[in-house]
């Protein structure tokens, strides 16, 4: 990328700070643009060049009748680490998009999740040269005990804005 996009722009600073105060920081300007990512109680643990990973607390609010985390809050954590490894390579003039999920829940999760995802050389090439696309982004989904219950990816697209 020939200049660092907003999200770079507001993110990258940040790591200036000490890890607990920028998972705090870039917790709540992500939940401020994503509501919804506020309510399950998301928070940042990286998010630079390297890739993102949340976590997401085992708490009520989240859980099944089971008390383990619920599906639908772990496919949420898959969703928000993949878009925003995307958006961290994603240029100014363009508008991501999720366009496809593909999750596989291989095993029962036990306690807090913490959902990884990255974006390879050639996905970056292809954002930054072509005005429309997508691609697969793969997640690591790890519960308290490092089993990965479930198998997830993520089919994002980007589009040129208005």
């Amino acid at each position: 990328m020939t200049k660092p996009n907003r999200v770079v722009r507001q993110i990258q600073p940040l790591h200036k700070l000490p890890s607990w105060l920028f998972s705090f920081v870039s917790s709540f300007a992500f939940n401020r643009l994503v509501p919804f990512s506020r309510t399950a109680g998301q928070k940042f643990v990286r998010w630079d060049h390297t890739g993102v990973e949340i976590f997401l607390k085992n708490r009520k609010k989240v859980q099944n009748h089971i008390k383990t985390p619920h599906a639908a809050a772990m496919v949420l954590a898959a969703e928000t680490a993949s878009g925003a490894a995307m958006a961290w390579f994603l240029p100014d003039d363009k508008l991501p998009l999720i366009k496809n999920m593909d999750v596989a829940f291989v095993k029962r999760a036990s306690g807090d999740i913490s959902a990884v995802a990255s974006i390879t050389p050639e996905q970056i090439a292809a954002m930054e040269n072509e005005e429309k696309g997508s691609f697969w982004v793969e997640v690591t989904i790890t519960d308290a005990v490092a089993i990965e219950p479930v198998i997830a990816k993520m089919e994002w697209a980007w589009i040129t804005k208005r």
